[in-house]
């Protein structure tokens, strides 16, 4: 086996970003490795990942251009048709529903470990190449590529490395890429819970002072919760016993769905604001989690992440070729840059200014907010804006 390979574009980082940018591309007609450092566990559909997803409609298209999203949907799948916002503090509730969109669903809640699973089964048939179990150990590159030193002594060059690594991604420190931090000082807890009502195909979310709950169903009566808390809050509500936990989370739901209950194991994630201050640095791409870290109260990190990859495949797809331009030019590069950074730095800052406007108590905000929700849901045109930035149409 040769110690060298070039190809058209290498991409760093396996998940669920990673691996979708892979069939992406190479649907795009460019070659394609991927390097991970870790081979992912096969999806068992007894053992529920406790990291979900909620998909938008953009997104859903995207995995079913590339062939995927019917694989995905045998496994385990659950379409929500309702979205229903409201605040402790009082006020109308805000409420999206698919009927008043002409839609059949409003998205559909997937866990992570099947993404993975789904796409990883593609990549082979697709002619990507897989570097595995492996790491990124350095880097050159001047202005016709890039080379990667892998820490097993293989070489990868290629016209383009994209870092899809995660939050603390290795490539996109190779390439002098910074980024700029704020710690929301909360954590997200993460489990299964079992509703005493049916949660009626619907995603719930209720604004609380110490940071949004939001349920998600993955089952009539099943959803996934994530309970945003401060630091200490959350690392104490992780060491209540079961019956404590169900009663606390019960109440901060305010009993729409009746008695919740544990159904698996606790965890929890610290949540912070993270932008890359540029996405191209030379012949080095980063796009999802390792361009920008968002605040999960509306659950579109992973839809954000998508967004880049479709972005990408359309303006390197051959149909977007300009006179003299290569298909791994500058110019495309920084056309897509200029556009998902924008965008996702305004999606960032959106989400900082709802989580800031509804995880206090301070009394003005507090008489205010909960008529903002009410006063959304009564204009038409205004849902609809929401509703179109949320799906991605």
């Amino acid at each position: 086996m040769s110690r060298r390979a070039r190809t058209d574009v290498v991409i760093v980082g396996g998940g669920v970003v990673g691996a979708t940018c892979a069939l992406a591309l190479a649907d795009a007609g460019l070659s394609v490795a991927v390097v991970e450092g870790h081979e992912p566990a096969p999806w068992q559909a007894a053992q529920p990942d406790l990291r979900v997803f909620a998909f938008a409609t953009d997104n859903v298209q995207l995995l079913q251009r590339l062939g995927v999203w019917e694989s995905i949907t045998r496994g385990r799948a659950h379409p929500y048709r309702r979205m229903q916002v409201w605040d402790a503090a009082g006020g109308d509730d805000l409420l999206f529903d698919a009927d008043r969109f002409g839609r059949s669903e409003l998205g559909w809640i997937i866990e992570n470990g099947l993404l993975v699973d789904r796409l990883w089964a593609a990549l082979p048939g697709a002619g990507v190449e897989v570097h595995c179990p492996a790491r990124v150990e350095g880097m050159e590159q001047d202005e016709h590529g890039v080379r990667l030193r892998l820490q097993d002594g293989r070489r990868i060059e290629a016209g383009l490395a994209i870092a899809a690594d995660g939050a603390e991604s290795t490539l996109r420190q190779l390439a002098g890429i910074a980024v700029d931090r704020h710690d929301y000082h909360q954590r997200g807890v993460v489990a299964y819970v079992d509703s005493e009502l049916p949660n009626q195909a619907t995603a719930w979310q209720r604004f609380l002072p110490g940071g949004p709950l939001a349920l998600l169903p993955v089952a009539e009566r099943r959803s996934s919760i994530v309970w945003t808390l401060p630091e200490d809050e959350a690392a104490r509500v992780l060491q209540l016993d079961e019956a404590a936990f169900n009663r606390e989370l019960t109440r901060a739901f305010g009993g729409r769905l009746g008695a919740l209950q544990l159904a698996s194991s606790r965890a929890a994630f610290p949540l912070r604001r993270q932008l890359a201050r540029h996405y191209v640095a030379g012949r080095v791409l980063a796009l999802g989690d390792a361009a920008h870290v968002v605040h999960p109260l509306a659950g579109q990190g992973v839809n954000l992440g998508l967004r880049d990859v479709a972005a990408l495949q359309r303006w390197l797809a051959p149909s977007a070729q300009r006179r003299g331009q290569p298909q791994l030019s500058p110019q495309r590069l920084q056309r897509w840059a200029r556009e998902r950074r924008s965008d996702n730095t305004i999606a960032a800052y959106s989400f900082d200014g709802i989580n800031r406007l509804f995880s206090n108590d301070e009394l003005h905000l507090t008489l205010a907010r909960g008529r903002v929700l009410g006063c959304t849901g009564k204009l038409s045109p205004l849902l609809q804006v929401f509703w179109k930035r949320a799906a991605g149409v």
